[in-house]
């Protein structure tokens, strides 16, 4: 999965969570849970979706890691090339 469909997948997952937010506008470096007023509830279906959407496991302590866009899609992107290469 390439970065471009990673970040088109975080932000699939994002508009079903929150559809009112254009995410285009969202600053990657921003945290999200603020950015978009997302709850805890939110933000653990966020953590879900993409769980389902890409296979990976997304171990509770890793949640500060998703703090951000960017945070996010380059997270997601070093533990697709670990799955690859394990």
């Amino acid at each position: 999965m390439s970065e471009a469909d990673i970040r088109k997948v975080v932000q699939d997952e994002l508009n079903n969570i929150a559809p009112e937010i254009d995410i285009a506008t969202v600053d990657p470096a921003a945290d999200l849970r603020e950015t978009i007023d997302i709850d805890s509830m939110d933000f653990l279906n966020l953590v879900t979706a993409l769980h389902h959407r890409t296979g990976l496991e997304i171990p509770e302590i890793d949640y500060p890691k998703l703090a951000t866009l960017s945070g996010m899609v380059a997270y997601l992107e070093a533990k697709l090339k670990s799955a690859k290469t394990a």
